[in-house]
């Protein structure tokens, strides 16, 4: 990882390091590690562990102000989808963070670069190294504007294909279903091409880097249609 790239992440997200071995750090995969033989603190995991719980303090700060018509239990259930995997993967890939990562060649081979796992883990990874660079305030605006903006746009997205289910069993029109239409590209690289169909109409159409993640993509693809047409249901309603 050279400094410039270090310099151009910072970049992207506005928060420049006093100590650059805490981003070098939170960017750094087990398997680069083990590989490079750097020591066992030399890894995300303790970052990630440190960001998980700032994420969580920070985002039940921000539900308990902005929804005070909740129960606890919708804030619980609000802030778990706010922060689960592929919600904080989505947010990640909006900065482009996967590009970042430092993996060893092992887990490049086999796609770890695309894995929602890695890439949400180093998302907190990231998180915890800003709180422990700039305190609690910078780690608080870095999650205000990376993680809790748009919440209806990306809920829509990492909640696609439950909500589109739910919406195709309630009308009742013909099943839901996937089809894979194309795979291409390299074992640790493929791109695969997804068909949503209600019954036999096509209704999206999504690529990503598993066949999971061109589903997820071909279920928003049809929410964004429906959605010209009619509204969608709200996802925060009781």
């Amino acid at each position: 990882m050279t400094e410039e790239m270090l310099g151009e992440l910072e970049e992207k997200i506005g928060y420049f390091f006093k100590d650059k071995q805490l981003l070098r750090q939170a960017l750094t995969h087990s398997s680069y590690a083990n590989e490079m033989k750097i020591n066992k603190y030399g890894d995300y995991e303790r970052l990630e562990f440190l960001g998980d719980a700032v994420l969580e303090l920070v985002a039940s700060d921000f539900l308990f102000r902005k929804r005070r018509e909740n129960s606890e239990g919708r804030l619980t259930k609000l802030r778990a989808s706010m922060v689960c995997e592929p919600a904080l993967a989505f947010c990640a890939r909006e900065i482009s963070l996967e590009r970042f990562i430092l993996l060893g060649k092992g887990e490049e081979t086999t796609g770890g670069r695309g894995r929602d796992s890695i890439v949400s883990d180093v998302m907190e990874a990231l998180i915890g190294a800003i709180y422990l660079d700039g305190g609690l305030e910078e780690a608080s605006i870095f999650i205000h504007q990376y993680i809790l903006t748009d919440l209806e746009h990306k809920r829509l997205f990492y909640d696609a294909k439950t909500t589109l289910q739910e919406i195709v069993q309630q009308e009742n029109n013909g099943s839901l279903s996937y089809r894979l239409v194309r795979e291409e590209g390299p074992q640790h690289d493929k791109i695969f091409d997804v068909e949503a169909y209600v019954g036999e109409e096509l209704v999206g159409v999504g690529s990503g880097h598993s066949k999971k993640a061109a589903e997820q993509q071909a279920a928003y693809q049809a929410l964004l249609a429906r959605k010209k047409k009619q509204r969608i249901p709200d996802a925060d309603a009781e």
